[in-house]
């Protein structure tokens, strides 16, 4: 059974929210009171920071996915280059102990195994350099916030 309009009690009209906090503030008044500006200014500046902490947080997992990922890159090379170096060198060392002697078959291997390895190496150090794990968007909103603090109208 629904309620009409001309039967609902009247809303009770509710105090605004900054009636509790400074009890010399009345309807009447235009402006707050510098409690309640100081009160708004400080709950601001908290949910600020909290939203400055929220996006360096955000920038940090980005960039330490991107350095264990290359990290990833270091150790699988490495361990792929121990295997092809076991078990191709020796392959290799005895196809070319038919040609030449077995020493030299050894060197000339151990030698190319040698090169394969500092290419992996280069490479994924010059992957791992292009991390910045510096939270460069935090810095600049940071930043910014301090030069709107210090100069709020310009």
């Amino acid at each position: 059974m629904a309620i009409s309009a001309h039967e609902r009690p009247p809303a009770p009209s509710t105090p605004p929210r900054w009636a509790s906090d400074d009890r010399r503030w009345t309807e009447s008044q235009t402006e707050p009171s510098i409690g309640n500006l100081i009160s708004e200014i400080g709950a601001d500046l908290s949910h600020l920071v909290r939203d400055e902490i929220e996006l360096a947080k955000a920038e940090i997992k980005q960039e330490s996915t991107k350095a264990g990922k290359a990290v990833g890159m270091l150790g699988g090379a490495g361990y792929a280059g121990h295997l092809a170096l076991l078990l191709g060198s020796l392959t290799i060392v005895f196809a070319l102990a038919h040609v030449m002697d077995i020493a030299w078959a050894a060197l000339i291997v151990t030698a190319v195994w040698a090169v394969a390895g500092a290419i992996l190496y280069v490479n994924g150090r010059k992957q791992l350099r292009t991390v910045n794990l510096k939270p460069e968007q935090t810095v600049e909103a940071v930043k910014e916030d301090v030069r709107w603090a210090r100069h709020p109208i310009s």
